[in-house]
């Protein structure tokens, strides 16, 4: 039976979402694959075997248990945040010939920093809220010139950062500057975006064997300013499946989903948030480690449309083993 090997934990202050994710991946897996948690910290790395952990060779992609050597056969790529949800693990695992089933180190990369994800889609047509790009916290800030461009409420956000950590939405000027020194906290450059007023839906796209396959649509409703960290994870939000739109706004959505998945070459499960504005459908950001726990949307998704967790991974598994 292959053995598979779900990397979670990592740098970020996403460590414990992304346990939680591989737990819920590990526990629903399919039948013939044997699924193993790979903690990665700034320690080293460790294998979860039978409740007990053990440390794990990330070189040779094995470790000792009672003696005997268990190598792992494929991976999974399930960190939020760094070093797995930028790239960095998979250039790893690449370089090492492992294979894993997950978005590429350039994908990932691009899809982590919001700011250039953003300018590379609207490249193509994809339509994306209005910016301005902060590279560094010694930059001078012009707060007038923001404001008369971006007009007032504005969200400032880490470019490199996920779970809505150190994002601010900002309805004053005088608050500004601290959300920009909030955000600065979380990641190393910093976007600030105008605001679109319209309904928030979110869209998950995979590959089968057969096409590209786009998820029932999922609205979100925060009852804090936005769909921060407490509204994703401590129930601050309503998280509507399947989002009350339109069919047409629900097939535009789906369908620039799956251009931006094939645009990006992406791989695997990926999630992409959208705001809908006067039916106009505007990207606000694309994640491929998308939350995976049992308070997350795609397994929603997958319950809306009629699956289970075990025969999403099944199609996944299968599609790969096609490439």
């Amino acid at each position: 039976m292959k053995k598979v090997g779900i990397i979670c934990g990592g740098f970020s202050s996403e460590f414990d979402i992304s346990v939680k994710s591989a737990t819920t991946i590990r526990d629903n897996f399919p039948n013939q694959f044997d699924p193993y948690l790979i903690y990665l910290t700034h320690d080293g790395w460790e294998i979860e075997v039978n409740g007990t952990k053990f440390p794990f060779d990330p070189i040779q992609f094995s470790a000792s248990i009672g003696g005997v050597i268990m190598k792992i056969d494929l991976a999974i790529v399930y960190i939020h945040g760094d070093p797995g949800e930028n790239g960095k693990i998979q250039a790893f695992l690449e370089m090492q010939q492992i294979p894993y089933i997950n978005s590429g180190p350039l994908a990932s990369e691009l899809s982590f920093d919001k700011w250039f994800c953003n300018q590379f889609l609207k490249g193509f047509g994809i339509r994306v809220a209005d910016s301005i790009y902060l590279r560094s916290q010694k930059e001078v800030v012009d707060v007038d010139q923001i404001i008369s461009r971006l007009g007032l409420p504005v969200f400032v956000k880490p470019c490199d950062s996920g779970s809505s950590y150190g994002i601010a939405r900002v309805d004053d000027i005088d608050q500004l500057a601290d959300a920009i020194n909030g955000a600065f906290q979380e990641g190393r450059t910093v976007v600030i975006e105008a605001f679109l007023k319209g309904t928030e839906v979110t869209c998950g796209v995979y590959r089968t064997k057969a096409e590209v396959r786009a998820l029932p649509l999922t609205e979100i409703v925060s009852k804090k300013a936005f769909f921060d960290y407490e509204a994703k994870y401590l129930g601050l939000s309503e998280e509507i499946t399947p989002a009350r739109v339109s069919d047409e706004v629900t097939a535009k959505v789906q369908a620039i989903s799956k251009e931006i998945y094939q645009l990006m070459q992406l791989r695997s499960i990926v999630r992409i948030d959208f705001m809908v504005v006067d039916d106009a459908p505007f990207v606000i950001e694309v994640n491929t480690t998308p939350g995976f726990s049992s308070e997350s949307i795609v397994p929603k998704m997958i319950k809306s449309a009629g699956g289970t967790i075990k025969e999403f991974w099944t199609e996944i598994l299968d599609a790969e083993r096609e490439n």
